[in-house]
């Protein structure tokens, strides 16, 4: 069983802006930075299995 990191993260994020408005612009704010990272260097061998 594979699991995907992005579905995952979105779940969570989604979880927390319904508990915390506010927290909003920071995972936004994250999760564009963490995707520019991976789009800029790549993921290399980085592959979440179990």
């Amino acid at each position: 069983m594979t699991l995907a990191l992005t579905p995952l993260l979105s779940l969570i994020a989604g979880i927390l802006i319904l508990v915390v408005p506010r927290l909003l612009n920071y995972i936004v704010a994250i999760y564009l930075i963490v995707v520019g990272l991976v789009g800029i260097f790549g993921t290399g061998n980085f592959n979440l299995s179990f």
